[in-house]
């Protein structure tokens, strides 16, 4: 095995992350995960368990509709809490700024979208800059792709349109890459991630083979718009992709307008082979966004992942983190159903929090398995900036 000489880009290679989902549904019911599973007011306690699991990086998210309810007047009293919470726990967090929702009184698909993003951005930069110490990390709109099928293609949240996730997508690049200067004139410390599904399409049949590989490549497409890689008009350059996140979930992996693949089914594709061409496609280092399982299947999930990361990183394949999502049980989107998901269920009546072991003992596995072949490895050039 080739010594893994990957840098490091987080205080740990685990991350937790918080399911933050602000979106309104079909019905128009607007969702708030923090407040669902009560991370907003338990956030000191979760960073907690999370470095008492060894755990010192998270993903999490600030809530915009809460935050800007009057255009340009700003409400951080749902951030300060979390800021300094974090900071106390010594817990690096990745702030997702808009995860699917936004405030009330914007039209997404006007030019005030994009300018009221970039100005928010630019004021949340400009107080994690003046709370915390550290260079800060954001990923600017989570799940660009997904969001432009499920909002602008299906019709299933916010906006709520059909036929229109090529023109929503295009959207919600111009917004992120608005906010992504924004924030580099505000703080030009900031690392920025990236946070797309990563998934494979298998064909049917020969004459399904063309149409299931022009939907695979439409995985690339966000962050070769915000590139500047397709479409430069957008404004798009190089310079804006700096980690290139990828969530990956049991089934990312489909036949073309058929069923999931199973793991272990000869049609389905190796994680490994999967971050190989994220890699070679944008030469950024990588980070597992988000992924996880649902039940008894979490901890044979997460032993399945860092099995194919460690053969990636072996490769030369840059993997410098992995985010354990949710990490906490949280209520499903459509019906309230509570989602063990979770290495932390959902808080009981006093705050706790149970911890399910056979994913705890998983991690820390993996965790001793990681710590013993970087302990034989050499000391890595420090990354980019």
């Amino acid at each position: 095995m080739v010594a893994d000489a990957t840098p490091a880009l987080f205080r740990s290679f685990f991350l937790g992350g918080f399911e933050c989902s602000t979106h309104r549904r079909r019905d128009g019911r607007r969702l708030d995960l923090l407040a669902g599973t009560r991370h907003d007011r338990l956030a000191a306690a979760d960073y907690q368990a999370l470095r008492e699991h060894g755990i010192a990086a998270a993903r999490d998210g600030l809530r915009w509709h809460l935050i800007e309810q009057a255009p340009g007047e700003y409400d951080w009293s749902s951030v300060l809490p979390m800021l300094r919470a974090a900071e106390t726990a010594g817990v690096q967090v990745i702030w997702d700024l808009c995860h699917y929702g936004w405030p009330d009184d914007l039209d997404i698909w006007s030019p005030a979208f994009v300018e009221r993003f970039a100005a928010f951005a630019a004021a949340a930069a400009r107080l994690v800059r003046e709370e915390t110490v550290a260079a800060p990390f954001y990923c600017p709109i989570n799940e660009i792709s997904f969001w432009s099928w499920a909002g602008g293609e299906m019709g299933r949240i916010n906006p709520g349109t059909r036929r229109q996730g090529g023109a929503l997508k295009r959207q919600l690049v111009r917004a992120a890459i608005a906010a992504i200067r924004a924030i580099r004139a505000e703080d030009p410390r900031a690392r920025f991630i990236t946070a797309e599904p990563l998934i494979h399409v298998v064909a049917g049949t020969k004459r399904a083979a063309r149409h299931a590989e022009t939907y695979r490549l439409f995985q690339f497409e966000a962050v070769d718009l915000l590139s500047g890689r397709a479409e430069p008009e957008l404004g798009g350059a190089a310079d804006l992709i700096d980690i290139i996140g990828v969530n990956y979930y049991p089934d990312n992996q489909w036949y073309h307008g058929g069923p999931t693949v199973p793991l272990g089914h000869h049609a389905y594709r190796p994680l490994s082979d999967m971050l190989a061409e994220a890699h070679r496609r944008y030469g950024r280092p990588l980070l597992i966004a988000e992924t996880g399982a649902e039940g008894s299947a979490r901890a044979a999930w997460l032993h399945y992942v860092c099995a194919e990361v460690e053969a990636a990183r072996a490769a030369g394949v840059p993997v410098g983190g992995l985010c354990l999502y949710p990490v906490l049980d949280y209520p499903g989107w459509d019906n309230g159903r509570i989602c063990q998901t979770g290495l932390f269920s959902m808080a009981g009546p006093e705050g706790e929090r149970a911890v399910f072991p056979p994913l705890a003992q998983e991690l820390r596995r993996q965790q001793e398995s990681m710590g013993r072949k970087s302990e034989h490895s050499p000391s890595p050039d420090p990354v980019f900036s």
